[in-house]
């Protein structure tokens, strides 16, 4: 069982020196990418879900 587990770890840091990683840049231009989507889909829903929220006062309470 421990040789296989040891086995297990060294081919590990083998696959893991195949890697191809990210450079700092592509990091900082990916989460830029990833916050400004989140950014602007946050927006959409809450001003769909105030315009919803209003159309169905109007239609329910009739205001």
């Amino acid at each position: 069982m421990f040789k296989k587990i040891m086995s297990f770890i060294s081919e590990v840091r083998v696959e893991m020196t195949k890697v191809s990683w990210p450079t700092r840049e592509e990091i900082l231009g990916s989460t830029v990418v990833v916050v400004s989507v989140v950014a602007i889909l946050s927006a959409f829903t809450g001003v769909a879900d105030i315009l919803i929220s209003k159309i169905l006062e109007v239609i329910i309470v009739g205001k």
